[in-house]
Parts: C-alpha cells; sequence; structure tokens
C-alpha cells in the first residue's frame, strides 16, 4: 500500500497509527514488529535507544511476533528441529520465522487500526512445508490496545500452528520488587533440556516480578486465562478469554537480566515443542482460519 502514515524513527521509516497521545509506531518490514505503544503520552513498551537495525529480530523491545510455533523445538536433542508426522525432520530457528521477514500492509485506519500479513514463500516453506496467511491486527482502544492474530489455511494440507507474543514491557530494573503479576489458576512449568514441559508446580495468585521462579516459565492456564500486570503508576490488564478467540494456553514471563529496564509478559498460544508434545498444539483444517485475540486494558 502507498501513502501509508510515516514516521522517521532511529533512522527507520515507520508506520503510525493512532491520535496526539495514543499512538503506535510500526515497522512491517521488520516482521510488523511493534516498536513504540504510547498511552496517553506514555510509552508502555521498551525499546533501546542504541537498536541494531541491520539485525532487527534481535533487539530487545517492542513486541516481536511469534510464528508459527513459539519457543525452542528439538529432535533428539539437538535445538532448531522438529519432525512432522512422516518422520520427516525440519530446521526452524527458535520462536519461527515472522519476526525475521517483512510484512505487507493489507489494511490501515490511520487514526486506529493496522492490519499487516506475511504469506508463505520459498523462505518459510523450506522449514515450515504449509501454505498459510498470517495476518496480525492491531487496533487501538480508548483504554488500551487489541491485537489479533489469525492464522488462514489456503492449502490443502492441515495446519500446525501456535503462534503468540513477546511483550517487552517497560520496567526500570529497580522497579521490579514493587510491581507484580496476578494470575488466576494456573501451573507453572518450565522447558527441560530435551523440549518437554518439566514437571507442574503449582502457580501462585501474585509474584512480585523479582521472583526467581518467574524467569523463563510458563504459567498455563487451568481456567478462564488473563494476567495482571502492576507497575507504578500503571496496571495492564489482559483479556484472553475473548469470544470467538483461539485459546492461549499460557503466559511466560522472562527477562534477559536482573539489570534490564524491561519485563516481558507473553501471552502463547501453545507451549515450546507442542508439535511434538501437542500442549498448546492447534490444527487448522484447509479453507478455515483462527484468530488468537488478546486486549490490553490500561489504567493508571
Amino acid at each position: 500500500m502507498h501513502n501509508l502514515p510515516t514516521e522517521d524513527f532511529q533512522g527507520q521509516p515507520l508506520v503510525r497509527i493512532g491520535q496526539a497521545d495514543s499512538w503506535l509506531l510500526l515497522a512491517p518490514q521488520y516482521g510488523a514488529r511493534l516498536v513504540r505503544w504510547v498511552h496517553r503520552g506514555q510509552d508502555l513498551l521498551y525499546w533501546p535507544d542504541a537498536a541494531d537495525w541491520s539485525r532487527p529480530a534481535k533487539i530487545r523491545g517492542g513486541n516481536p511476533l511469534l510464528f508459527p510455533f513459539i519457543g525452542r523445538h528439538f529432535v533428539e536433542g539437538n535445538p532448531g528441529q522438529w519432525r512432522d508426522g512422516q518422520g520427516t525432520v525440519h530446521a526452524l530457528s527458535q520462536h519461527g520465522f515472522a519476526r525475521d521477514l517483512p510484512f505487507d500492509v493489507s489494511a490501515i485506519d490511520p487514526l486506529a487500526t493496522i492490519t499487516m500479513t506475511l504469506r508463505d514463500s520459498e523462505a518459510t516453506r523450506a522449514g515450515y512445508p504449509f501454505a498459510f496467511v498470517f495476518d496480525v491486527v492491531y487496533t487501538l482502544l480508548p483504554d488500551g490496545l487489541e491485537v489479533s492474530l489469525r492464522t488462514s489455511n489456503p492449502g490443502t494440507q492441515r495446519l500446525p500452528c501456535y503462534p503468540g507474543h513477546h511483550f517487552y514491557f517497560a520496567l526500570p530494573h529497580a522497579q521490579r520488587s514493587a510491581a507484580s503479576l496476578t494470575l488466576p489458576d494456573t501451573e507453572r512449568r518450565r522447558q527441560l533440556p530435551d523440549g518437554s514441559p518439566g514437571p507442574a508446580e503449582p502457580g501462585e495468585s501474585t509474584y512480585q516480578l523479582d521472583d526467581p521462579r518467574l524467569q523463563d516459565t510458563f504459567h498455563v492456564f487451568h481456567g478462564s486465562p488473563s494476567a495482571q500486570l502492576a507497575m507504578p503508576g500503571r496496571h495492564i490488564r489482559f483479556e484472553l478469554d475473548l469470544p470467538g478467540s483461539a485459546p492461549w494456553h499460557a503466559v511466560t514471563t522472562w527477562s534477559e537480566t536482573e539489570t534490564s529496564d524491561f519485563y516481558c509478559v507473553e501471552p502463547w498460544v501453545g507451549l515450546p515443542d507442542a508439535i511434538h508434545h501437542g500442549q498448546g498444539l492447534r490444527w487448522i483444517e484447509p479453507g478455515q482460519s483462527e484468530s488468537a485475540v488478546c486486549r490490553l486494558r490500561v489504567t493508571g
């Protein structure tokens, strides 16, 4: 699409949608990355001042999109591989390929919403031999943001997928002990070295974000999925149990180091390596599509 509303940011032409004090900056050409989310004048996401745009998938910040599979996959202990039902082993990097590839802007309302689309190509079929259309729809709400991950199957064979988000929320590391995550009924799991989900531990209702039990941990929902992130000055409520949405299987919590000025809370449709163990694995039939929808409501 031509005549997109662009803004220069760190030397990159990014697409801007929204109003004067609540807006998004997005990079369709770099994995449809959400780079900035400003809500009522406040940046909610972390983005590094010295981002290396020559390797955008490696930038810690914004919201990278994880598709077709999230996390790490293993075949006989070898990372970056998965085995299909016929026994063929395919190579697929951590979190899939979407964050490395350019998306097309397929629809836009400069004040409120944008749809960015990735289709299968030679680059994707090497490690994921399926026809697909993957759309991400960002819609600004008066009190937050709605994001829909829509996977469509235009092909003739069933399509396995379990996409997810990787939100980097801005949080100075000195404030971690003053921030908390509230969850419904969950269990905690971590991935074992062979790729399988480790043993389940009973989840807590509330964690402080400096709790080491949160690091690289999957919080698997037992009932209605949701989460609330409380940080000094603002709360972000994750509404995940929305009509018509594919089920969200877990949220994952992670930060790079104890001194990183961000904290990641990541809604995932499945667990890493689900193509092998099945936990959260979705199958989309030929001609069908499925959307995983989350709303982030901001207060404070």
